[in-house]
């Protein structure tokens, strides 16, 4: 039994279909894949039917036939060859098992640390600290010698990247599937079906209105819940004309935010407020939603409060505790994040969460519903606060700037900018971040439009809720969590952070840790006089 959350004539938030797998077709249709559940014995796969298999569910159509008409979809799958890749297939891979294959050489050492089975205390992570070895599937070695259905090679797959705690897999088709473990590209044994069977089984699993996103614009996203392996953000998307996948791994439960590395108080104090705009900002992968979640599950359990959220799609589902929790789906029960924003104000929330500010429209809803008297979270894919009001303001033609300026100078509250940066073990992430707070000077430079000062007066510290990468950096370079050579790499200004070191690291060894013992907790003093809390049990965000 195979459940998905993604539905597409109805919100995503009702009770999860069921699809009676045994179930024939109600009429006659291409042969298609078999979605039976597979074999829970290790090494055992089961062998795909040589003749036609029962077929995917599609909608609310249980036991349809798989995927569009072939006069839609232009080829016949029988027909497809595998995609020519750059590094051809040997022949002797189907009858030989192969490895775990590293991208590159340094990998070897991380999936060597994930086969141990153990985490080190400390590590930030969304993940359970053990390797599953409770996962249904074969094991993944036997796909090099068992002809599997492409659906059946899939589950394996997300089983596989289950198991080596992987943050996300990435299927092209024809290609190479691999995941990413710590940030480093590990590929796994076989290959992804060609074109055709892929894309049926892309239809299987997201459904046809999302397939017509994907076909009209290249792109598409949905979360889907399957059993056994947990719950996944899917983003199917075109390269080279055929479809591929990423699949990223989403927490079961959110975090608590004395578990993620980041300045608990300050966060705190800012899930208190009743109004303002609070932005997370990062490139892709740096922790933005897990921090988010983190937030609005803080809230979920010391207050009550009608919370909104906005997201494309629906990742973590949340069990409300003191709170009302909406969550709305963009393309299934909203159509953009403006709408769903302006909808929202009707709606009597107190605190407003939109998946991403992407346009002008946004921005201005956002303003709009802070200047009545809301609190709202959002997230930007900008490196740095400085850069994240220049983008917010650039979403506006020039006659308007002062006038943005103005508005974000007084419900600006706050903006926390990730970046996550690799262990000195060399297994598991640990966040960088810079904070910059709604201080009156902060107030003054928005206001004046001298955004190119802000680093600077994030830098000098001269107040609380004020904290700079080089600050954060070396904090982390102190606890020794990282390497100095690291901490240089993801520093914007790598010069002025080995001046600031300069006297910690000439005085040899690992470092000053001043460390205070308390409950089991290690207490680094950050130099905003922003106290940044360490526990066992930490997750490392995706």
């Amino acid at each position: 039994m195979t459940t998905h959350d993604h539905q597409p004539d109805g919100p995503l938030g009702g009770e999860p279909l069921e699809f009676d797998l045994d179930t024939p077709p109600a009429e006659p249709g291409p042969p298609a894949l078999e979605l039976e559940a597979l074999d829970p014995q290790p090494g055992q796969a089961p062998a795909a039917h040589p003749g036609p298999q029962a077929p995917l569910p599609r909608g609310h159509a249980p036991g349809a036939p798989l995927g569009p008409p072939r006069s839609n979809m232009g080829v016949d799958p029988s027909e497809v060859a595998p995609a020519e890749d750059s590094a051809p297939v040997p022949e002797e891979q189907s009858a030989a098992p192969q490895p775990l294959e590293p991208a590159d050489s340094d990998a070897v050492a991380a999936l060597d640390a994930l086969g141990s089975g153990e985490r080190r205390v400390g590590d930030h992570s969304g993940r359970s600290g053990r390797r599953r070895t409770d996962l249904p599937g074969p094991d993944l070695h036997t796909l090099a010698e068992t002809g599997l259905s492409p659906r059946h090679q899939l589950e394996a797959w997300l089983a596989e990247m289950v198991k080596v705690e992987a943050s996300d897999l990435i299927l092209r088709a024809g290609g190479r599937p691999s995941c990413r473990v710590d940030g480093r590209i590990i590929f796994l044994p076989g290959r992804v079906p060609a074109a055709g069977p892929l894309a049926e089984v892309m239809t299987g699993i997201i459904g046809e209105d999302r397939m017509v996103q994907w076909r009209n614009q290249g792109s598409a996203d949905v979360a889907l819940q399957l059993d056994g392996l947990g719950r996944f953000r899917l983003n199917a998307y075109r390269q080279m004309g055929d479809p591929a996948l990423v699949l990223r791994r989403v927490a079961d439960t959110p975090p608590r935010l004395e578990t993620l590395c980041l300045p608990t108080g300050e966060l705190q104090k800012l899930a208190k407020r009743r109004r303002g705009i609070v932005l997370v900002t990062g490139v892709a992968g740096s922790g933005k939603s897990t921090t988010l979640s983190a937030v609005i599950q803080h809230m979920n359990t010391t207050a009550e409060r009608h919370i909104i959220t906005l997201e494309d799609p629906v990742e973590l589902i949340f069990r409300e505790d003191r709170c009302v929790i909406s969550q709305r789906e963009i393309g299934t029960d909203v159509s953009t994040f403006s709408e769903g924003l302006r909808h929202a104000l009707r709606q009597s929330p107190d605190v407003i969460l939109i998946g991403e500010m992407r346009d002008a429209e946004t921005v201005q809803a956002a303003l709009d519903a802070t200047e009545t008297g809301h609190l709202v979270m959002s997230t930007l894919h900008t490196v740095n606060a400085a850069q994240t009001v220049d983008r917010i303001i650039s979403f506006f033609p020039s006659e308007q700037h002062t006038q943005i300026r103005s508005r974000l100078a007084d419900n600006l509250a706050a903006v926390l900018s990730q970046r996550l940066v690799p262990r000195r073990e060399g297994t598991g992430m640990v966040p960088a971040l810079e904070l910059m707070t709604s201080t009156p000077r902060v107030r003054e430079l928005l206001g004046e439009g001298r955004t190119a000062e802000l680093g600077k007066v994030i830098e000098s510290g001269d107040g609380k809720g004020l904290i700079s990468f080089n600050q954060s950096l070396r904090q982390l370079v102190e606890a020794g969590l990282i390497e100095l050579e690291t901490a240089l790499a993801a520093s914007d200004r790598p010069d002025e952070l080995l001046l600031a070191l300069r006297g910690f690291t000439t005085a040899g060894g690992r470092g000053r840790q001043a460390q205070e013992q308390s409950e089991g907790k290690s207490h680094l003093r950050l130099e905003s006089n922003t106290d940044l809390d360490m526990e066992p049990g930490r997750r490392r965000q995706h």
